[in-house]
């Protein structure tokens, strides 16, 4: 037979008189519109990036890769930041630049690709060419995926909570 453990044992929980009790661990602080808007503007350059680099390398736009970074905004944002219903209209308003950034990022790509040139050169020392390029060559399907990614960001902030 097992002996009973002594309440000053000092395990809370051995049973007996002990005032201790088990108690859940704390829910995380999930309302905090300021880092969410940081986390935003972080994800935004994150997935700017990495739609530029895709689109750069295969030399085409794709919307679902703007729909993901727009989702990637809104998700993040509002899983720091909370239900705030500031934050979904903030990401949308975060994944426009993203998306036009990204865009241009994958131009300044193929253009470094078609003149052998670096992609730091041509993206910083050449903004107004590569600007005047994005101007010239967009279409409908261009300010199409603006406001796909818009949608995703808000629609993305809405799941994160829902």
């Amino acid at each position: 037979m097992s002996q009973p453990v002594s309440p000053s044992s000092g395990n809370p929980f051995a049973g007996g008189d002990a005032p201790y009790a088990p108690t859940p661990p704390a829910a995380p602080v999930r309302d905090n519109i300021g880092l969410g808007i940081v986390v935003a503007v972080v994800a935004a350059l994150i997935g700017a990036g990495a739609y530029g680099a895709l689109s750069g390398a295969i030399e085409r736009e794709i919307g679902y890769a703007a729909i993901g970074v727009g989702f990637l905004i809104g998700f993040a944002a509002a899983k720091v930041g909370g239900r705030n219903p500031v934050l979904p209209v903030i990401s949308a308003l975060l994944a426009l630049p993203a998306v036009y950034l990204g865009q241009l990022i994958g131009g300044a790509v193929v253009l470094a690709k078609l003149t052998n040139g670096a992609f730091l050169d041509i993206f910083f020392d050449r903004f107004d060419v590569l600007t005047d390029a994005w101007s010239e060559s967009a279409d409908g399907m261009t300010y199409l995926f603006l406001a796909v990614g818009a949608v995703a960001a808000f629609g993305g902030a809405k799941k994160a909570n829902g």
